[in-house]
């Protein structure tokens, strides 16, 4: 294996490791939130769209390559015409056939890791997001709640003062009431929006989970897709030996 392909091979098993370590169950979207806020980031955050551009263009370049050498040693008649003048030479065209097919899935499934992995950041940045709004937006319509729970307890004590009193201080109180109404249908007129954004995190935050499970079971069929192919390589490689 050249030095280009080595690179990508290890290109590619780092991307699989990150993957596999940003799917580990234990570790919080909030704690990868933080990791990702560090001020290193935000330092190389001017580089990193031309870096992914640059790495994604070195792929393909690669990506075609390989395919220029896989379609190059898969003629028939490439392979006939080497077959006539070396009786070896059958076999040699082989072997480099399994070498092109073998760049060609690794520089392939390096190209859709690299853009599986920025779209887990992504994803994993977002549901960060989302679970952090839900839990303002939870104590904001607890806060509102008890507001409103503490206006009703004073309606309903001004309502019994309004009994024991002569009718120029009913007056008064009824001014009063009626503020304190006003206040309770803005409180719950408050708390039905509150209530509404509570129920769109939390609808947001479970379309969020549904993408993650459906990226995380694709991952899993491309692992398994990945490994079939390394054993297919591997015993074409102890044929072509």
């Amino acid at each position: 294996m050249t030095l280009q392909w080595a690179a990508v091979a290890t290109f590619l098993y780092a991307e699989i490791g990150l993957i596999l370590i940003f799917c580990l169950p234990f570790i919080p979207p909030q704690r990868w939130q933080k990791i990702f806020s560090f001020s290193v980031w935000g330092k190389i955050a001017t580089f990193w769209n031309k870096a992914f551009l640059t790495i994604i263009v070195l792929l393909i370049v690669l990506f075609l390559d390989a395919v220029r050498e896989v379609r190059k040693y898969s003629s028939t008649h490439a392979i006939e015409r080497s077959s006539a003048s070396r009786p070896s030479a059958y076999e040699h065209t082989q072997m480099k056939l399994f070498r092109s097919q073998r760049n060609l899935y690794i520089t392939g499934f390096s190209l859709f890791f690299w853009l599986v992995l920025r779209r887990l950041v992504t994803l994993i940045t977002q549901l960060a997001k989302e679970l952090s709004n839900k839990g303002v937006l939870k104590v904001q319509a607890e806060n509102t709640n008890q507001a409103a729970k503490k206006f009703m307890e004073e309606n309903e004590r001004l309502k019994r003062l309004l009994k024991n009193h002569g009718k120029e201080e009913e007056h008064i109180l009824e001014a009063e009431n009626k503020k304190l109404a006003e206040d309770k249908e803005k409180l719950k007129t408050e708390l039905k929006k509150a209530s509404d954004a509570l129920s769109k995190a939390q609808n947001d935050m479970t379309m969020m989970k549904m993408q993650s499970e459906r990226l995380s079971k694709e991952y899993d069929r491309l692992l398994k897709e990945h490994s079939e192919l390394q054993d297919r390589a591997g015993k074409g490689n102890k044929k072509g030996l």
